[in-house]
């Protein structure tokens, strides 16, 4: 992470704010064809952090919901009050300023819906709301990327970079990272579902292969280029044709229960594509207008209802805003 020094910020210690509390959306990772280089944010689900300013110097999590009590409340190892710590460190306020966490998971964790990025994202806005909002955006990306490290054993910003800039980002290189904000089309809609089996995200990084061959490169990289195009100019046919992975899916797919019957479901529905989730075990229908996403998610539920397998739906559009000031 590049050093900032204190100087550039002007925190005004009478400005400060006693609290703030903050959404961070959910996101879609890879979106299908962009294995750890696509990903976009969604209206729902997402994750709460509320923050206290207090008297004594230090951080610490008051309380953990929506965890089952997974989560560790310790604030060394709680990636969100870790990265909170952090951005308080680089900035000089570690010994000066005391702040509590309420944090309120929405999401289950291991859906392949960003819950740990959403978490974090949540956390450093608030921080950075609380302050005045002394570093932009693109400023808190560092912190955000060393959160999904710290959750993850890797450091990326597929889903940290939706999350936390809203929209569809575009990823380039992890050592000088690049966040390009990508066109929406307006009738871009997802259709969700999160069934209830688990896949971790280590295992599932796991199973990717380290080679691949040219022939399915050349696929995947004009796929890639093609979805690009297809949404600068909101090219509906061409978002579809393009959203195929040639990679990743035939290796993930096998971890996640009727996943072909599931796509051929949703692409009878009318969906432009459909695929995993970041790491699964969540997929989600790519569709043009809502009541498509809806349908596909609806009829992919019923499914997963019928060989008893419970699952979450959601269906939105892409958040643009990303988080955004609860109170």
């Amino acid at each position: 992470m590049e050093s900032l020094e204190k100087k550039q910020y002007q925190i005004d210690f009478n400005n400060i704010l006693d609290h703030v509390r903050v959404f961070a959306p959910a996101t879609v990772a890879n979106m299908i064809c962009g294995f750890d280089v696509l990903g976009f944010a969604v209206d729902h689900p997402g994750d709460e952090v509320a923050m206290y300013r207090v008297a004594q110097p230090g951080v610490r999590i008051r309380s953990i919901a929506g965890d089952d009590g997974r989560l560790p409340l310790d604030a060394d190892k709680n990636t969100v009050s870790a990265c909170v710590k952090m951005l308080l460190t680089h900035l000089g306020l570690q010994d000066e300023l005391g702040v509590e966490i309420e944090l309120t998971k929405h999401m289950p964790i291991g859906s392949g819906l960003g819950s740990s990025s959403a978490s974090t994202v949540a956390g450093l806005f608030a921080i950075n709301t609380l302050l005045g909002n002394p570093l932009s955006k693109t400023a808190l990306m560092p912190f955000c990327v060393e959160g999904e490290r710290l959750a993850c054993g890797h450091g990326h910003a597929d889903n940290v970079a939706p999350a936390l800039m809203g929209g569809i980002t575009l990823i380039r290189g992890h050592n000088h990272l690049d966040v390009i904000s990508l066109p929406v089309p307006t009738e871009l809609y997802a259709g969700i579902v999160f069934p209830q089996v688990d896949v971790p995200t280590r295992d599932a990084r796991q199973l990717i292969k380290e080679k691949v061959l040219l022939k399915d490169a050349v696929t995947q990289w004009g796929n890639i280029a093609g979805l690009v195009a297809g949404l600068y100019e909101s090219d509906y046919d061409l978002i579809s044709r393009s959203m195929h992975d040639v990679l990743i899916e035939p290796t993930r797919a096998i971890l996640i229960p009727e996943f072909y019957e599931m796509k051929s479901i949703a692409l009878a529905a009318g969906a432009l594509s459909f695929g995993i989730s970041g790491s699964g075990p969540s997929v989600v229908a790519i569709a043009k207008g809502e009541a498509v996403a809806m349908q596909a998610a609806t009829e992919i539920q019923q499914h997963l209802t019928a060989h008893d397998i419970d699952s979450f739906k959601y269906v939105s559009a892409v958040n643009v805003h990303g988080p955004k000031i609860l109170g």
